[in-house]
This record gives C-alpha cells, sequence and structure tokens, in this order.
C-alpha cells in the first residue's frame, strides 16, 4: 500500500504568484513621421511617372499627327528636286604674274539656268554665292541678287567673277595648269551655296541651306572657241551632301 497524503483542511500557503505584467503603448513620434513621409513619397513618384507618361503620350501624338502631314503634303505637292546647269561659261581672263606665281588674275562668266519643275511649290532664293575654284583652291566668288522662281519655271542667273587673288597651287595642280596653258582649256569647277525657302500656297518653309557643286567644266580661253576648235558644253551640277 502506498503512503496516504494527508487531508489539507485549511487554506494552502505556497508561493505567491506574481500578477501579469501590463502592456504599456509605446507612441513613437519619428516613426509616425516617418510613415507619412513614406507616403507622400511614395504619392510623389506616382504622379511623376503619371506625368512622365502623359508627356511621352502628347510627343508620340505630335509625331505622328506631324509626320500625317507631312506625308499627306508630299502626297499634295509631289515636291521634285530643283535642277541646276551651267548653260555656258567664257573664261577672259586667267593668268599668274610672272614675278608673283601665286597672284592670280581672272575673269569668268558662269551663266546657269535653274529649272523649278514643281507645279504648287515656288522657291524663295535669299542668298545665292558663286565661287570658282581650281585645284581645289577657290580663287574667286560673287554673290547673286535674292529672287522668288515660280511654279514649272526655268531661271537664268548671270554671274560674273573677276579680280585678283592669291592661290597657292600643290605640284599636281602646277602640272595641270601648264598643261591647261598648253590646250587653251582650263579645268574649273564652280560651287554654289544657296539660302533658300519653299512656298506650298500661302505657307512658307523655314531657310534651308544647300550646296551645288558644277565639277570638271572644261572652259577655252578668250572665247567660246579655242585654238582646236573646243566649245564649252553645258554642265548640269549636283547636290554637294559633303
Amino acid at each position: 500500500m502506498g503512503t496516504k497524503q494527508p487531508y489539507l483542511n485549511g487554506a494552502y500557503y505556497g508561493p505567491s504568484i506574481p500578477p501579469p505584467a501590463k502592456a504599456h503603448r509605446s507612441y513613437d513620434s519619428p516613426g509616425f513621421g516617418c510613415c507619412c513621409f513614406s507616403c507622400l513619397g511614395s504619392c510623389l513618384r506616382c504622379c511623376g511617372c503619371c506625368i512622365l507618361s502623359l508627356i511621352c503620350n502628347i510627343l508620340i501624338a505630335i509625331a505622328v499627327i506631324l509626320a500625317i502631314t507631312g506625308f499627306i503634303l508630299w502626297l499634295i505637292f509631289r515636291p521634285n528636286a530643283v535642277k541646276f546647269y551651267v548653260a555656258d561659261a567664257n573664261l577672259n581672263r586667267f593668268s599668274f604674274d610672272s614675278n608673283n606665281n601665286s597672284n592670280l588674275h581672272y575673269s569668268l562668266d558662269l551663266n546657269f539656268t535653274i529649272r523649278n519643275p514643281n507645279q504648287r511649290v515656288g522657291v524663295y532664293y535669299d542668298e545665292i554665292s558663286v565661287s570658282g575654284y581650281y585645284g581645289d583652291q577657290r580663287f574667286g566668288s560673287v554673290n547673286v541678287s535674292s529672287f522668288y522662281q515660280g511654279h514649272k519655271n526655268t531661271t537664268v542667273v548671270l554671274t560674273k567673277i573677276e579680280g585678283q587673288n592669291l592661290v597657292v597651287l600643290g605640284d599636281g595642280a602646277r602640272t595641270d595648269l601648264k598643261e591647261d596653258e598648253k590646250s587653251g582649256v582650263y579645268r574649273i569647277d564652280a560651287k554654289l551655296r544657296l539660302s533658300v525657302r519653299f512656298k506650298f500656297w500661302v505657307i512658307k518653309s523655314w531657310k534651308l541651306k544647300p550646296k551645288i557643286k558644277c565639277d570638271d567644266l572644261k572652259i577655252p580661253l578668250g572665247s567660246s572657241n579655242s585654238t582646236g576648235g573646243f566649245k564649252f558644253q553645258p554642265v548640269k551640277c549636283d547636290f554637294d551632301l559633303s
């Protein structure tokens, strides 16, 4: 038989039980402000993304509208390139001083024809500068008065480049000069620098500055006929993309 527990007829006094700890709320001001600033920053980032997205959509819409407008205008007007020709050329003088082989005396007449083949597009020539080159060296230039060229029009432009200038030729150009002096036909290049505007009905474009090159003009000295019976042949000019 096991030992019986004594009968307890009174209050039992054991070790005291500690009271439960009270929960204390902590109000941390920096943490609350950080939460607010975080929400504000998030809102600002969201608004910034919306604004950037709106700006991008507006720019894309403008680009699409401009592209469609340009294509419609091209279909309506069908612009063709303006054509430049050297119709005639006379070289009245082209000689270096005997005591200074770099001082060039020159007198050159260049007659251009400019053809506007467009039916609905006019051209304002605000500035035209014509320069003469020999051996890749520019020896003179002249400016042409501004003018307007109408639809399907051919305009004749007369220019005269004359004077004297220091022109330093390389060895290769000196050799070519001796050959030209012997034959009486000089190989001269001409370049045009333009400032133009195009007119579509009442609409005028912004200024464009194309360059035109007329290379390898074989021009007899003195008159239209050289000693060998050579005559100047008209030359079509090209756009200078360099």
